[in-house]
């Protein structure tokens, strides 16, 4: 690998969880747009839910989602229950009811439950909705604030994969970010769930953190792989004080430089691909027998708001304070701060703040940039035929990648761009030079690798 282009292309582009990306949502769309939305939805149409708990219990210095610190209950007792009413104003305004085959509860962090919550949850999801029997259950999982009373409610309630925040297990690292989590907790977690019936656990480990090191970062993926995870995500940390103020907490001298971070994702890359994990897409690994792992090998890997999944479900219902929702006709982002939410859903409105209707250039891209960042290649040709259109459409997006293809990162034959090996760390850079928003607005987002 030549580490020079990793200073060449030392950029900051999108992650592409969506396209457009969030911060072209507007407040264009709003409770009305939704509402109209939800009752247009056609019967059969398969559904995911994804249901945010805007909770920890002490702040985590990396962290880059919406999350307010309690040391209380209360305050998390009583979102619950406005989030349970949101459910039914959600299921009210659909025409009918409809099948859930994905369910999903990130944060925050979900262990700000209790164990006595899930039950109550995943009834009021049953009652309004039919929870096909293959379901996924996931939910986010914080080893420091789990015991193995909450694994068993989890299981109970059905919760059959959970995704478990490592981040680094390095004492220096984890002072520098404010999470302190040795080994031996998470093992106890991991058997936990295990013992339990939760055998689908993801991993959560990330490079580019303060005081990380080459080596560091080798140490924590072997520790990692004693645990055996079915799922490892490698994320690069994001530095972006300018939208997370808890971020300068961090020391930017303590930050390793592009090629100190560009080596700490090849080697982890390395060590877990020898390790038997398929690579998948950009950051995430899965075991060949993974569900994840299959479906990249189908052709039906998908990406959202979550990350890479496995999930076909053509709709993303969103349930909480800032929590995203996907249909056929656009996004929808529901309010922040906490008394926002609580305030919309208290007068029996739905609360979205902002979102994105899709128009058909909207489609066509997307479909082109998720295919990208799923499987690394796209044949222009079949996707530019299957919206009405020709590869000619994209001749000026071909310009930006030149240099790319000049590097070897992709290659361009007849129509199908394919991402090399080399340029799996450059892919987002690819998928960039389809995107027509990011010279629409003043949007700042993470480094590339």
């Amino acid at each position: 690998m030549d580490f020079d282009l990793s200073t060449k292309y030392d950029m900051r582009v999108p992650r592409y969880t969506s396209y457009p990306t969030a911060p072209h949502f507007s407040d264009a769309v709003g409770p009305d747009t939704y509402r109209g939305w939800l009752g247009e939805m056609e019967a059969g149409t398969g559904l995911s839910l994804y249901s945010h708990i805007p909770f920890c219990d002490s702040m985590c210095w990396f962290c880059g989602c919406y999350t307010k610190i309690v040391k209380r209950y209360e305050p998390v007792r009583d979102y619950l229950d406005v989030l349970l009413d949101e459910i039914d104003l959600v299921a009210d305004a659909l025409p009918g009811r409809f099948t859930a085959h994905h369910m999903h509860w990130g944060g925050g962090s979900p262990t700000m439950l209790k164990g006595s919550d899930w039950m109550g949850i995943i009834e009021r999801m049953r009652a309004r909705f039919d929870v096909a029997p293959s379901a996924e259950i996931a939910l986010e999982l914080d080893p420091r604030t789990t015991t193995e009373g909450y694994v068993k409610a989890m299981a109970a309630a059905g919760v059959n994969r959970a995704s478990i925040g490592v981040q680094d297990f390095d004492i220096e690292v984890q002072q520098a970010i404010n999470r302190i989590q040795p080994f031996d907790v998470t093992e106890r977690v991991v058997n936990w769930l295990r013992r339990h019936g939760i055998d689908h656990v993801n991993m959560d480990l990330m490079y580019g953190l303060p005081h990380q090191t080459t080596e560091r970062v080798r140490r924590e993926v072997e520790l990692a792989l004693i645990l055996k995870p079915a799922r490892v995500a490698l994320f690069g940390y994001a530095h972006v004080p300018w939208m997370k103020s808890h971020q300068k907490m961090i020391d930017e001298a303590s930050l390793p430089g592009t090629e100190d971070r560009f080596e700490q994702f090849l080697e982890a890359s390395r060590m877990l691909a020898e390790a038997g994990y398929v690579a998948v897409g950009l950051d995430h690994f899965a075991l060949p027998t993974d569900e994840m792992a299959i479906a990249l090998k189908e052709g039906r890997l998908r990406r959202n708001f979550q990350g890479y999944t496995s999930d076909r479900a053509p709709v993303l219902l969103g349930f909480g304070a800032s929590s995203i929702g996907n249909l056929p006709q656009g996004y929808v982002q529901n309010v922040l701060p906490l008394r926002d939410y609580s305030r919309a859903i208290g007068e029996k409105r739905l609360a979205t703040g902002k979102g994105l209707e899709l128009s058909a250039e909207d489609r066509l891209r997307s479909d082109v940039i998720e295919r990208i960042m799923c499987e690394l290649t796209v044949d222009l040709e079949a996707v530019a035929a299957h919206h009405g259109t020709t590869a000619g459409h994209f001749a000026a997006d071909l310009e930006k990648i030149a240099s790319l293809t000049e590097d070897g990162l992709c290659t361009l034959e007849g129509g199908r761009i394919s991402v090399s090996e080399a340029g799996r760390p450059f892919v987002r850079l690819v998928a960039a030079a389809f995107d027509t928003y990011l010279t629409k607005g003043p949007g700042r987002h993470s480094k590339a690798v």
